[in-house]
């Protein structure tokens, strides 16, 4: 089968990074729970910025955040094992073209198994429906309210990463990675089921 995900806050802890990043940056001490009660994608809330302040600040550390942000709980080992059964594996991010090289590479160091005929990068937000549907894929992963709302007329499967800013979709979730090789297995075992079955 065909699996495709978006990067940032799919599989990688993004914004929780970001938020922890600024703490540190801003010499602040922001408590969790303020990051965690907040609905909205950007973090600057939190800090009592503005979202030019806001903007500002992420433009100054957007690199180190970027590529320091750890994988969510079992996201790379359960992309391991799904690539290990030989299921395909796609990543389809909406960073800027400048940082698709640094952006690969840094999923192959963190383990995660990228073929570089399946990453897709340096496309807008509204521009991953196009992408996705000339993939074809059986299954697709993203946080983001934005791009989830436009795949409806996709024939593919589509989940929303839980994150408190998509809770209002109506989507099936995933909150913890480990979630989706239970998803692959029964998927797996229907097209074998189908297979079997005489007419």
């Amino acid at each position: 089968m065909k699996f495709g995900f978006d990067i940032d806050d799919t599989l990688l802890n993004l914004r929780e990074h970001a938020f922890r990043v600024y703490n540190v940056k801003l010499n602040r001490q922001v408590g969790i729970e303020v990051f965690q009660a907040l609905k909205t994608i950007p973090i600057h809330d939190a800090f009592g910025l503005s979202a030019e302040e806001g903007k500002e600040l992420w433009n100054l550390h957007r690199d180190e955040i970027y590529y320091s942000a750890p994988p969510f709980d079992q996201a790379v080992e359960v992309l391991q094992e799904l690539d290990r059964q030989g299921h395909e594996i796609y990543y389809v991010t909406a960073r800027t073209a400048v940082h698709c090289a640094r952006t690969k590479d840094a999923l192959v160091i963190a383990g995660f198994p990228v073929h570089e005929e399946r990453f897709y990068c340096g496309m807008a937000d509204a521009e991953k429906v196009h992408i996705l549907r000339k993939l074809d894929l059986d299954y697709y992963f993203d946080d983001k309210p934005a791009v989830l709302e436009t795949l409806s007329e996709l024939d593919m499967r589509v989940y929303a990463k839980d994150n408190p800013y998509n809770t209002h979709l109506d989507l099936p979730r995933i909150v913890n990675w480990s979630e989706l090789l239970e998803i692959a297995n029964n998927s797996w075992q229907g097209l074998s089921d189908d297979s079997m079955t005489i007419e």
